[in-house]
Parts: C-alpha cells; structure tokens; sequence
C-alpha cells in the first residue's frame, strides 16, 4: 500500500446517484473532491443501476413536492452540460379507489403547489387509457411532469462533470477505515486519504461503516425483482402511444404499490415491479431467488392478466436493485453527532433518485458548515431513537 496520504477538501464515499451529485455540487464550490467507489464503475451492485427511474412531483408530503421544485431545475441543468437527454415528460398516471385517502391527500397537495394534474372519473379513464382494465370505482389523476429519467445516462453524465470540474472519481476501492478528527482519515484498499469533511453515500454497505464510528442506523436493506413483460400486441403500453408512468395506490389489491414505466428499455418489453422486496444481505444479493422472491413476481403476474391485457402475464427478463430503507420511508440527511465532519445520506427507501439533485446540495451544504437550503427536520436521525450513542 502506497504510503503517501492525500489532502483534500471532501471525500464522498459511494459513488451512486446522491454520492455522485454531492460531488457535483462540492465541485461546482470549486472544492478538491474525491468520490470513491468499491466496485469498478459502471456495476448493478447498488441501487443507482438500470436504464430508467420515475420522476414525479406528486407526493403526500409538501416538503417533497417543494423539494421536486428544484430537482427538476437541477436535472434539465446537467441535460444541458451534458449534451445528452437524461428526461423525457410522459405524464404520471396514479390508479386509485374514488375513496382512496392517498390519492385526495397527493391531489391536494398537487393543487396546493399549482402542479398541472388532471382528475380522471372511471369512465374518462376507459376513454383514455382503453388497454388498461379497471377495477369497479377505480379513478386516475395524471400529473402532467411526470416522466422517466435515464439512470445509466444520469450517472455517467455527472462523473464525466466532476471530473471536468476537477473533482477525481476513484472506483475499484473499498474503504477499510476511517479515523475521525481534523482532518479525518480515510483508507482504502488502495491509499490513504486525508479531507476536511467525509460524506458517506453507500446504501446498504452504510452500517458497516457507522458502527466503528459508534452509531447504528435503523436501515433494512431489501432486494427488489425488476421484471419486464412482453407485449402481446406491439406498440401497447409504449411512449409513441403517448402511454405514461403509472403507480396503483389501491392497497386493497397488494400491500404496497406496483409501478409501471411505458417500454423502451428493451423492445417488446414493459417495466412493472413491485414498490417491495425481500431482507437481503448486499455482499450476497446476486444468490438465488428465494421462495418470497417468487411471491413478489406472481403478485405482479395476477396484477398484469387483470389488468394490463396487452402483457403477457410471465416476466421474460428479471434484474435486482437493492432498496436501503428506514421505519417511516424518509431518507436521514445528517451530521454524525460526535463528529460534525463527518455527514450521512442514507435511507432513501426506493424514491431516492429523481430527488438526488437536491439531496446533493443539502450534503454538500452540510459538509461545508453552510445553512442548509430546505428545513431538515423529517431527516434528521434523532428522529429514531437509541442510535448506539452510548458507544459515543
């Protein structure tokens, strides 16, 4: 191992979506960056992989929908650094019993932050969506911004800007170790590090690097079955069809929610998956498929020939994305509480990426001792208590 340490302003550990713009943004501040990552770039060992995500501004809370404010100003930002379309608009269309309490609470919250969305009665619904067969009573509310944005291409767009900005992104290196103070010390299996602030950004692996820093956090780590249906009928469900992103609230039908995304990712094909999944360990989530593994994909399978006619109702590719999830669903943006060097993005429970852009700036911010731009209460992680602070 190479002896000489280097000295910089930050180290962001964990090269995803928020490690990656947390670096974009500490190098936007002209600060010396260095993002490090274990696995050699590109991988689909974390949660940031695959070639599509949701965006969208509806949410019950109005601090999200405030947050999505800003993302969207981010992310056409960097399609315009970038030279390359990271977004495309096809609308958000959420299912939902006329009753359903989530489908009033995100409608008002929509209205109250002048969102452009449209109410659909189960009649409109038929006339506008034919391919799609509806419960009896089923409404729809379409926000109109909703749309997909292309996760490959995001990733690869910011670590070509922060190299450009000056930042060094380092993958293929695990960190060993990390001595706090001031400066704090990281190593890796490569070299040592010296920086003024450390951002850990690392999903799953997060535990394993809090615990010898005397804290634990409340985090499941879940591996989640991404499925892709074949069409029946070429053309259905796609975004020439002007056919768009759609999540089903109707908790009567699963326990949690079924999102879909109109094809494009492979020809023929057609992402539906389950917004859950199975207890996972992250070094082991390539293993087999465990028997709850199958539940989840004949739940989509049932929900598909009900009522997605146009899909055959059998996955033909299945891929795995891991979700890092805490008790309430809310991420946890934090300075460890002994060292306040040391900053925590963790916990962002399967609906982190489109809000990576803000989430970016709120550590960056953190790290550099600036006043934080949003209210961070439902994020801090005195919200859980006993966090192992008597190892402190």
């Amino acid at each position: 191992m190479a002896a000489q340490k280097v000295l910089c302003d930050a180290i962001v550990i964990g090269a995803g979506i928020q490690g990656c713009f947390t670096a974009y943004h500490l190098a936007k501040h002209r600060k010396k960056v260095i993002l490090l990552e274990q696995f050699f770039l590109p991988h689909s060992r974390g949660s940031s992989h695959g070639q599509s995500r949701i965006i969208r501004r509806a949410y019950l809370e109005d601090f999200y929908t405030q947050m999505m404010d800003e993302c969207y100003q981010i992310w056409a930002q960097l399609e315009h650094e970038a030279e390359t379309q990271l977004h495309r608009q096809t609308g958000l269309l959420m299912l939902g019993m006329k009753e359903n309490s989530e489908l009033k609470t995100i409608q008002a919250t929509l209205s109250r932050h002048r969102v452009e969305h449209q109410y659909f009665s189960a009649e409109e619904l038929k006339q506008r969506f034919p391919n799609v067969q509806l419960a009896r009573g089923e409404v729809g509310l379409l926000e109109k911004s909703g749309g997909v944005l292309y996760a490959d291409r995001a990733l690869r767009a910011l670590q070509d800007a922060i190299r450009r900005l000056g930042g060094q992104v380092h993958d293929g290196e695990k960190v060993m170790e990390i001595k706090p103070g001031l400066p704090v010390m990281v190593k890796s299996t490569s070299r040592s590090y010296q920086a003024k602030s450390l951002i850990i950004t690392v999903g799953p692996w997060t535990n394993r690097l809090l615990r010898p820093l005397g804290i634990e956090l409340p985090l499941q780590t879940l591996r989640i079955n991404v499925c892709y249906w074949p069409k029946k009928v070429p053309g259905s469900y796609g975004v020439s069809q002007a056919f768009p992103c759609f999540l089903v609230l109707d908790l009567s039908l699963t326990p949690h929610h079924i999102y879909g995304l109109p094809s494009g990712e492979y020809p023929g094909l057609m992402k539906v998956c389950y917004h859950h999944g199975n207890n996972a360990d992250p070094e082991e989530r390539d293993c087999p498929e465990a028997f709850s593994d199958i539940q989840d994909v004949q739940i989509l399978s049932r929900f598909i020939r009900d009522h997605l006619p146009d899909l055959e109702p059998k996955p033909a590719i299945l891929e795995h994305c891991l979700y890092t999830n805490t008790p309430d669903g809310h991420c946890i943006l934090d300075r460890h509480p002994k060292y306040d060097n040391i900053v925590i993005g963790a916990g962002f429970s399967g609906h982190g990426f489109k809000l990576a852009p803000v989430v970016g700036k709120i550590l960056c911010e953190l790290s550099m001792k600036l006043t934080p731009s949003y209210d961070l209460t439902p994020f801090r992680m005195s919200r859980f208590p006993g966090l192992g602070k008597a190892h402190l």
